[in-house]
């Protein structure tokens, strides 16, 4: 059930209060199952990332090679490594019988009705009554329905049961081939600011590595490893009722679900207490070893999906390259098409918005504060202003008159001079040019195409003509005096 996503689409009014259920995993639980080889290689390199895992214990972790496993080539035959190997060849339907989701359904019950009695005092310490417990575990093996309920069992019956069913399994519930990577996942530890090695656990990078491992487990391991440390973890939470605390539950479930099998304590002489403390700390953080990673989940959702949103450059430096094309997207080369992307949206976005204001503007009633926005538009650029749209009235601007009496005004008579609009053209308007400035007008070609330089000229000789006629009346004034 938990790689199912539901998405609730309808336009029914009856539904809308009804809650979405959606699985935040659900592309990664869709790649795992739809193509296993792209899934296991993108979550093994990011194992490796974390973990240093030699050539042979990489093999052995994606199955290519068999696990060496401590006691494996130890020639002493104890008596109870020979007792464990008689329990197992007395298959069942369900105790000692691969892990299948039948079994999984049976031992349910037994994970349910334990969540309602965690106050037993000892529980999976204290061993049951072995009577029951083999009629109970008949019971099992035959599929019929049991009533836990009824007060004919005890919870130390059903919790000691619960230990057998994962001590007959062929293989411990984390699996032959993990044993390495759970060894070195509890080596990690944290580094100090000069670089060194210190003996403090790094927690996050612990919980990360379980939670890539936890991803590439069988299905039914890891459905069922979610059952019991969700047990455990409440168990725990209770120990104040029952005595157990966390790391007395890791001593008593280590041997079955980490532990590879046929091996006594003492061919993990030097393990022994890294792998309970690892089972400690899976107890502990069991609520969150069982979510995938963001940037395994982004990259999930980009492998169907296709999308283009911008990542979070935290999530970005914590992918590697996966190896397959399908995967391209996240890879560095991709970053800056990214973001290339997502500027070219943002100014879309932007210059939509523009548009839609300026056309509100344009529609508005003509008034002064019509007028005065589209103002404020034209002083913007033209890349912000969507003037291609709707068609723009520009505020008329005002210059001086160019005409040579004007400047005769200017300088002579001082009189002020009435300023003139321009026409809306990119053009310039002709100059006037009065009557008495029309022959020297004429020498200097069209006044539309008069320069600075030249006007400036055409002024001096004009100033220069005017000093002669007030000469030449100053001198009549004279003579007939």
């Amino acid at each position: 059930s938990d790689a199912i996503c539901n998405f609730v689409i309808c336009n029914d009014s009856s539904f809308r209060s009804q809650p979405i259920i959606f699985n935040p995993d659900f592309f990664v639980e869709k790649l795992r199952h739809e193509k296993p080889e792209v899934f296991t290689e993108l979550v093994v390199s990011n194992i490796t990332r974390l973990i240093d895992l030699p050539g042979a214990e990489l093999a052995q972790l994606m199955g290519e090679e068999d696990p060496k496993l401590p006691g494996a080539n130890s020639t002493a035959s104890g008596f109870f490594r020979s007792l464990m190997s008689l329990k197992r060849k007395e298959k069942g339907v369900v105790f000692g019988s691969p892990l299948t989701e039948e079994g999984i359904a049976q031992v349910s019950q037994l994970i349910e009705y334990l969540h309602k009695n965690l106050r037993a005092e000892g529980l999976f310490r204290v061993p049951g009554n072995s009577i029951r417990q083999q009629i109970l575990k008949d019971a099992l093996n035959s599929g019929t329905d049991i009533d836990l309920d009824s007060g004919e069992f005890h919870s130390n019956d059903v919790a000691t049961l619960l230990k057998m069913f994962l001590g007959e399994l062929p293989e411990p519930l984390l699996t032959h081939k993990h044993f390495h990577a759970h060894l070195k996942i509890a080596d990690l530890t944290l580094f100090d600011e000069k670089g060194n090695k210190t003996s403090t656990p790094d927690k996050e990078r612990q919980i990360e590595a379980l939670q890539l491992l936890f991803l590439i487990l069988p299905a039914p391991n890891r459905s069922l490893l979610k059952l019991l440390l969700d047990l455990l973890y409440q168990t725990a939470k209770k120990q104040d009722k029952n005595k157990m605390s966390a790391h007395n539950l890791a001593l008593m479930f280590a041997p079955h679900i980490l532990w590879p099998r046929n091996v006594t304590a003492n061919d993990l002489q030097e393990n022994i207490t890294k792998l309970n403390n690892g089972v400690t700390f899976m107890i502990k953080h069991s609520q969150k070893l069982f979510k995938a990673p963001v940037y395994i989940r982004e990259c999930a959702r980009l492998h169907y999906l296709g999308s283009r949103a911008h990542t979070s450059k935290d999530d970005l430096d914590l992918l590697t390259s996966s190896g397959s094309k399908e995967l391209q997207p996240l890879k560095s080369q991709k970053r800056s098409r990214l973001d290339s992307c997502h500027q070219e949206e943002t100014q879309q976005r932007t210059e939509e918005a523009l548009k839609e204001l300026f056309r509100h503007v344009h529609n508005m009633p003509d008034s002064a504060k019509k007028k005065k926005l589209i103002r404020q538009f034209n002083k913007h650029p033209t890349a912000l202003t969507p003037g291609s749209d709707v068609p723009t009235s520009p505020a008329p601007r005002r210059a001086r008159s160019r005409s040579f009496s004007g400047l005769i005004k200017r300088k002579v008579l001082g009189t002020p001079v009435i300023l003139e609009r321009k026409s809306r053209d990119t053009t310039p308007e002709p100059v006037r040019v009065s009557k008495e400035n029309v022959q020297l007008l004429q020498k200097c070609g069209s006044p539309a195409h008069v320069s600075q330089a030249k006007l400036k000229n055409l002024e001096g000789r004009k100033e220069e003509s005017c000093r002669r006629m007030r000469g030449l009346l100053l001198s009549k004034d004279s003579s007939s005096l």
